[in-house]
């Protein structure tokens, strides 16, 4: 993700937490709690110029009362403190990849945010000659057969590195690298599927995480905000003591079966992935810089998912803000 995307998603983040809070405020007692990511998040949104404040306010504004109807929980006012809290970077790492987390902490609830802006990837997540990504995906290390494939694909990486070479200058970099490389990713992702029968699901958890949330997409150009309901483990979409969402969110199934892994029609670039329960995933790999290193990233994206994951589809509308 370049700086300036980056930049403009802590800007959203911040716009969403403030939007919250005053709609919140004027309903019961609420909190927003100042850490390092909040500093972090006002800086990016002090950067950008008014009316792209005003466009990212108009996104958060269009879909808060969506949000505020699915948990009628935020909205009920017990003259308790209800708290907005901006996660810190590193919480993704543990497999939580809520941005927003709100809770009331006079009982046991919560519930999550992940918000995005103007992209649906998934995850960005690399090969290289030293990251063990079987162990930090799923728990299950890869091979040595994995490592016996790859490591002569990623030695001649390191010595065009070590010569300045671009990527643009690899002529075969398809057929000596990119083919090979998810060859042996595919073949590992098999591998570790008849080693575990819990890998299709510790995958998707890898992917989406590993508590519910609601994911929030920014489309700026589309002049919409989607709302993406993650509710695997029941945890969304509580009624309050005098109050049911009129939206009933499903708990989604998480997959239990690897049904396929192939490279997709017409493509030496990417991979896609079949699951049951209607998981469907594609792995594009790319070179992620200009000059050649033993690293690639992968651009992971959805091509299908469950039924039981609601889309919802909040227009904007302009506001006297």
């Amino acid at each position: 993700m370049s700086t300036n995307s980056n930049d403009h998603g802590r800007a959203y983040e911040y716009a969403w937490i403030n939007t919250l809070y005053r709609t919140l405020a004027a309903i019961r007692k609420t909190r927003i709690v100042s850490n390092s990511s909040l500093d972090a998040n006002k800086r990016a949104w002090n950067m950008l110029n008014t009316n792209m404040q005003k466009l990212f306010e108009i996104s958060a504004y269009s879909a808060v009362n969506a949000i505020l109807e699915l948990e009628p929980r935020m909205i009920e006012d017990d003259e308790n403190e209800l708290v907005l809290e901006l996660q810190k970077d590193d919480a993704g790492t543990h497999g939580d990849v809520r941005d927003l987390v709100i809770r009331r902490n006079n009982i046991a609830w919560e519930i999550g945010l992940s918000i995005k802006h103007n992209h649906e990837a998934v995850k960005h997540s690399r090969l290289s000659h030293k990251l063990d990504f079987g162990k930090e995906w799923f728990g299950i290390p890869c091979s040595a057969n994995y490592w016996a494939d790859v490591n002569p694909i990623f030695d001649r990486l390191k010595v065009e590195k070590n010569i300045g070479k671009k990527w643009s200058e690899l002529t075969d970099k398809e057929e000596a690298v990119y083919i090979p490389l998810l060859k042996a990713f595919m073949t590992e992702i098999q591998r570790a599927n008849r080693t575990d029968v819990l890998m299709p699901q510790k995958m998707i958890e890898y992917l989406i995480g590993t508590k519910d949330y609601y994911k929030i997409v920014s489309h700026d150009k589309k002049q919409i905000t989607m709302i993406h309901t993650f509710n695997m483990h029941d945890t969304l979409n509580k009624p309050s003591k005098n109050k049911a969402s009129i939206i009933n969110v499903p708990t989604v199934e998480l997959p239990t079966e690897l049904v396929a892994i192939k490279f997709k029609t017409g493509s030496n670039t990417t991979a896609e992935m079949y699951l049951n329960h209607g998981w469907q995933l594609s792995f594009r790999i790319h070179n992620a810089s200009t000059k050649v290193e033993p690293s690639l990233k992968f651009d992971i994206q959805f091509i299908g998912m469950p039924v039981s994951i609601l889309h919802i589809e909040c227009k904007w509308k302009q506001l006297n803000i």
